[in-house]
């Protein structure tokens, strides 16, 4: 009779070492956000849109506009609240991430991304009292508001997070989790219990 073979894993690196991927996501992130808008409050006339300086004309331009706001000029004037939804977000994740599951690579990378972000524009309202967005893109008769690579983490962290949180339902998903049920012995669902 042959018993099953056991794989054999490291133990996870404690402390800073278990971030590791989240600290460099966070870091690269944040260096690239405040570079960006250092070079855009250097290079760009500040608060207009009237000389962009065109990357893909029609399509893409730098530009410099201020932002007291959210996400799209959403609660403008509300800068001191916002920079304190932010410090309660990213305690929030701090206090929770083993909830989180912040031990896992792809969750790492994505906090990182959205910690990064939560970074940028904080620091950007503490040292401005507003948020340096630069990025303008225009679509076919229409304009998309202006944002910065904080604003770009923060999205790209969100739903990857979301499409995360869902991951149970992706097509063959399902059937891949009740195969791996089936190999190690685990029930399939609650319903195969008997009561």
């Amino acid at each position: 009779m042959s018993s099953p073979v056991q794989s054999f894993s490291p133990p996870e690196p404690k402390g800073f070492r278990g971030y590791l991927r989240l600290w460099v996501t966070l870091v690269a992130v944040l260096v690239a956000d405040q570079a960006s808008k250092a070079w855009i409050l250097s290079h760009v006339e500040s608060g207009t849109y009237v000389e962009p300086i065109p990357v893909i004309n029609g399509f893409f331009y730098f530009v410099n506009v201020s932002n007291s706001g959210a996400a799209w000029g959403m609660f403008s004037n509300y800068t001191g609240l916002l920079a304190l939804l932010g410090f309660v977000a990213l305690a929030g994740i701090y206090f929770f991430r083993r909830q989180l599951e912040l031990r896992k690579p792809l969750l790492q990378y994505t906090f990182g991304m959205l910690c990064g972000g939560i970074l940028g524009n904080l620091i950007d309202r503490q040292l401005h009292g507003r948020v340096v967005d630069f990025l303008d893109f225009h679509l076919p008769g229409y304009r998309y508001p202006a944002f910065n690579v904080a604003d770009s983490g923060i999205t790209v962290g969100v739903i990857l997070y979301l499409l995360y949180s869902f991951r149970d339902s992706w097509p063959g998903r399902r059937k891949a989790v009740q195969a791996t049920s089936a190999l190690d012995g685990t029930p399939k669902s609650s319903s195969s219990s008997v009561s």
